[in-house]
């Protein structure tokens, strides 16, 4: 349910919570995970084994994995239009999500906002490509959202300011996530949120609440993989002149073929080189 340090919150199939820790100093355990573990004392235990994972949304650089959560089926990346948010880590996202085979939800939040119809214009281009685009106001009405939510374990996503606190507290009158107000002058939002932790709508649904990002790199992707995960580009995969066409200056490229044609929006290939590059530099 959550994890602290080398402290795990872990709810037995009785409801009961224990204070878990793991054997020795190995942790790869997150929220999510389904672990056996040996009863201790009272309301504690170890955990001896993690379960196969159905998924696990990660990020990555060239150092370090950071492993967000486990077994979602669902991930809901929140966004808003005021701090400004950033329609590449929304993209860096996605391909996080895709490349576990996770369907998506946009929640565009802070609909009471005049910037609000804006962000929509720039997220239709996302919800041609699939990802349901669902406008709300945290702070006033989700109930377009409680549905979307049902029978599925959602991983909710995105940067800080965007209003996921709000949005939690909403869903989870007792839960009680601290919500700051964003900076006016940094344009910018306080990470309020500092350990992924899962919340229970019922018995089948549940939510968790993971900690807002400024930065998500994705170094375990390689081109393939990335390539895969856009699903703009696959009806032209596999079709360059080139096989291994890196869809940057190649004659015959049928990616950019299909830029110049508007089959496929520039800013999505400027995305792709962007990471191919990142991909060089690691």
């Amino acid at each position: 349910m959550a994890a602290h340090g080398r402290h795990f919150l872990v709810q037995t199939l009785q409801g009961e919570a224990l204070d878990c820790i793991t054997r020795g100093r190995k942790q790869d355990v997150v929220c999510g995970d389904r672990v056996e573990l040996s009863l201790t004392a009272q309301g504690q235990g170890i955990i001896e084994k993690v379960l196969p994972r159905s998924s696990l949304f990660k990020r990555a650089d060239a150092f370090r994995t950071k492993p967000i959560a486990a077994n979602v089926s669902q991930v809901a990346i929140i966004v808003a239009p005021r701090p400004s948010w950033s329609e590449e880590l929304l993209q860096r996202c996605l391909l996080a999500a895709e490349s576990q085979h996770l369907p998506v939800l946009i929640i565009a939040n802070k609909a009471d906002l005049p910037e609000h119809r804006s962000m929509l214009e720039t997220l239709s281009l996302y919800e041609k490509l699939g990802y349901p685009v669902i406008p709300l106001s945290a702070k006033q009405d989700i109930g377009t959202l409680r549905a979307r939510l049902q029978d599925r374990l959602t991983l909710l996503a995105g940067q800080s300011g965007m209003g996921k606190s709000t949005l939690i507290n909403a869903l989870f009158p007792h839960a009680d996530a601290r919500v700051e107000a964003f900076s006016e002058a940094l344009d910018s939002g306080r990470h309020t949120t500092t350990h992924s932790r899962l919340y229970r709508l019922d018995e089948t649904s549940a939510v968790i609440d993971s900690p807002g990002f400024q930065e998500f790199a994705l170094a375990h992707l390689s081109r393939g993989d990335i390539e895969a995960a856009m699903p703009d580009f696959k009806p032209y995969l596999g079709h360059c002149r080139f096989r291994d066409c890196r869809h940057d200056a190649e004659p015959g490229c049928a990616l950019r073929q299909a830029v110049e044609a508007g089959h496929v929006a520039r800013k999505r290939l400027d995305f792709f080189l962007l990471l191919m590059a990142e991909n060089r530099r690691n």
